[in-house]
């Protein structure tokens, strides 16, 4: 049985909460969700702002994103041995402390050294709060009102999204970027009280287990030297350079490592390999995570090219990028309550081909876009989003026995999570590449004999303007028309890897699901 069943340890079955106990509790597990869930998104719009003001590329800042999302990844497998180890409540309020500790340090860090570091120490003790929350809340409820229970914390995942880049952009415009993280003191601190003084009493059994520690190190080599080399790949010129071509020598030779000793370690491996036997899991997770790794990389780019290239404040952004949560609002309880009375591809079909039409309306922009053009697709996206994690969650655990329900949703999150993190280096480093390819093949038609260009440094110098300042005018305005080309070929490959995924999602043949949907996918 693998280690990551955060449920696994209870054969205790606390009596359901009533009353006013039942609905603090409720609020307070809710609470701790959207502070972990809004800083997935809360730092997207904060970016430009963030690299101006430690000296760095905004390249480079998007590490502040990764970061937190690998950390957070490797965290996730050992949710269920701590959860053995030291109990379900003071487990989850232990790590909503940290988290409080980890968000005070990334608002004081001096330089993006420290904040990625401080960065990494949030996403670690991240990892068990967004299973153990969804624990402690079905515990909370009779088995009736479970699916009341999912569809509250599901709104909870759902409406942290829409906040985050309308907080974290006006923070950003009118206070100062580290308040993005020191929102989350009291809210944690808050969050930590309520919880612990409703559920102490409700602990869950402990006991003394072995990890898997030579699993857990091969884990963290492979998956942060990949990250690493992702991330810095641009900057020190790919595999020209010796650290570049390092990295990606030990995270191939760790990777294979990692899956020889997890296939032979049957007895507590850190992740259950053998799940992948399954054709619905297999499928099931690589449709997941591929879509939201594509996904997340395009929600990081689209700030960044509004902030960078449209003139966009921070605040004005993330005023753009929260309507994507309005037709997941509405859509996701629909979706939750007939779900069991649809076939999950043909919702997840569904979810893809709105993906691609957002995706290939997108790659039809241009630099005179206005603000409903922007809009449109990021409304229609929320449809996309309420159809999307459920029927793929459902997909990936149908047909598996009930003690191997927990294994697979940690499993698959574990999956997700770190494609997410991926996802947002490849889109980066693409655009930045198909860029600067662009910027080329525009520069080398401007030529003192292009008649247009002439007449610019001629109309510009009558203006004022020194020869060298209107040279920089004019590539200035080539390199907006250059990253925006650049964002045009992210979305027109973003489209269409959605509409190969509407093809795979049909190898899996769904079963009716042993236990009811997990929807630890739904951030």
């Amino acid at each position: 049985m693998s280690s990551m069943a955060p449920a696994k340890a209870a054969p205790f079955q606390p009596p359901p909460l009533e009353g006013s106990a039942r609905i603090l509790g409720t609020v307070a597990l809710s609470l701790a969700t959207f502070m972990n869930v809004l800083d997935t998104s809360i730092a997207n719009v904060s970016i430009p702002a963030i690299s101006g003001d430690v000296g760095v590329s905004t390249s480079q800042g998007t590490w502040v994103i990764t970061s937190f999302a690998v950390a957070n990844a490797i965290a996730v497998p050992l949710t269920g041995w701590l959860t053995q180890r030291f109990g379900a409540v003071r487990l989850f309020t232990t790590s909503v402390v940290l988290f409080v500790i980890a968000s005070l340090l990334c608002g004081l860090a001096p330089n993006l050294t420290a904040l990625i570091a401080f960065r990494v120490l949030q996403g670690a003790v991240a990892g068990p709060m967004i299973p153990l929350s969804q624990t402690l809340l079905l515990a909370s409820y009779t088995r009736e009102r479970a699916g009341v229970a999912l569809g509250i914390w599901s709104m909870t995942t759902l409406v942290a999204p829409v906040v985050g880049p309308v907080l974290g952009g006006y923070i950003t415009d009118n206070i100062a970027w580290p308040w993005i993280f020191y929102i989350n003191v009291p809210i944690g601190l808050i969050a930590a009280y309520i919880s612990y003084t409703i559920y102490r009493t409700r602990e869950t059994p402990t006991r003394k287990l072995p990890v898997d520690t030579v699993g857990l190190g091969l884990l963290i080599i492979w998956v942060g030297s990949l990250q690493i080399m992702l991330d810095k790949g641009k900057e020190l010129d790919w595999f020209n350079s010796p650290a570049i071509l390092s990295l990606a020598i030990i995270a191939a030779i760790c990777f294979v490592l990692f899956l020889v000793w997890e296939l032979l370690d049957n007895d507590h491996p850190i992740v259950d390999l053998s799940l992948f036997k399954r054709r619905n899991f297999s499928f099931g997770v690589i449709g997941v995570s591929v879509a939201y790794g594509v996904f997340f990389g395009n929600v990081v780019i689209l700030p960044l090219w509004l902030q960078t290239q449209m003139g966009y404040t921070a605040t004005e952004a993330g005023i753009m990028l929260a309507p994507v949560g309005l037709f997941a609002i509405l859509l996701t309880p629909f979706v939750g309550r007939n779900l069991p009375r649809m076939d999950p591809r043909m919702v997840a079909s569904f979810a893809f081909i709105v993906f691609a039409v957002v995706s290939f309306l997108r790659a039809g922009f241009n630099t005179q876009v206005d603000a409903a053009h922007i809009v449109v697709p990021t409304i229609l996206q929320g449809a996309a989003m309420a159809t999307f994690f459920l029927p793929l969650v459902a997909l990936t655990l149908s047909g598996l026995p009930g003690d191997r329900v927990a294994a697979a949703s940690g499993l698959s999150n574990f999956v997700r999570i770190t494609a997410g993190a991926i996802g947002a280096s490849v889109v980066t480093t693409l655009w930045d590449n198909r860029s600067a390819m662009h910027h080329a093949y525009l520069t080398e038609n401007i030529t003192r004999y292009d008649q247009v260009a002439t007449g610019t440094v001629n109309a510009l110098t009558s203006g004022g303007f020194t020869g060298d300042q209107s040279l920089g005018f004019i590539d200035r305005v080539l390199d907006g028309q250059a990253r925006m080309l650049g964002a045009d070929d992210v979305f027109w490959i973003s489209g269409i890897i959605f509409v190969i995924l509407i093809g795979l999602i049909w190898f899996a043949k769904p079963e009716r699901a042993a236990a009811p949907v997990d929807a630890g996918g739904a951030h």
